[in-house]
């Protein structure tokens, strides 16, 4: 039973990488198109490819430890591009941007944050390591944003 659990909640942790990862790609496909400064652009195109990078990896330890992982569905991805849409009409500076960009990596960093504490005392190695990457990724990508602002 405690075994079961334990692969429950690391499961869940997983799922959680998976879908933090898949959400930053989905906003920064959103947001790309209506980001004019060339450093600003430049560097969310940076983080797409290590979201990216972190999504795969995620996904090939669901496949090896024969764990379904779900996709974001199409009303989430409807509301998101709707929700970045709505924001740079009135306002596309490279500021709010920014703040747009700092904010969902906060919101990212505490859900992972969270995960991490509800991790079992001895938690799947591969899980956790990929947890802590995604974390150390999202503060730095947070610290390089603030340049932004």
């Amino acid at each position: 039973m405690e075994n079961e659990c334990k692969r429950k909640k690391c499961e869940e942790v997983l799922a959680e990488i998976y879908r933090n990862a898949n959400y930053a790609m989905q906003s920064i496909d959103d947001i790309l198109p209506e980001v004019e400064h060339q450093g600003l652009k430049e560097e969310i195109r940076l983080q797409h490819e290590g979201y990216a990078q972190i999504s795969a990896k995620a996904a090939k330890i669901a496949k090896d430890k024969g764990i379904e992982l779900k996709e974001t569905s199409g009303m989430q991805k409807a509301m998101m591009w709707g929700s970045i849409k709505m924001s740079t009409m009135f306002d596309g500076s490279r500021n709010h941007i920014a703040e747009m960009m700092v904010r969902g990596t906060v919101m990212g960093i505490t859900a992972l944050r969270t995960s991490q504490s509800e991790l079992p005392i001895e938690p799947d190695k591969e899980i956790e390591a990929l947890l802590l990457e995604l974390i150390e990724l999202e503060e730095g990508y947070e610290k390089k944003l603030k340049e932004y602002l």
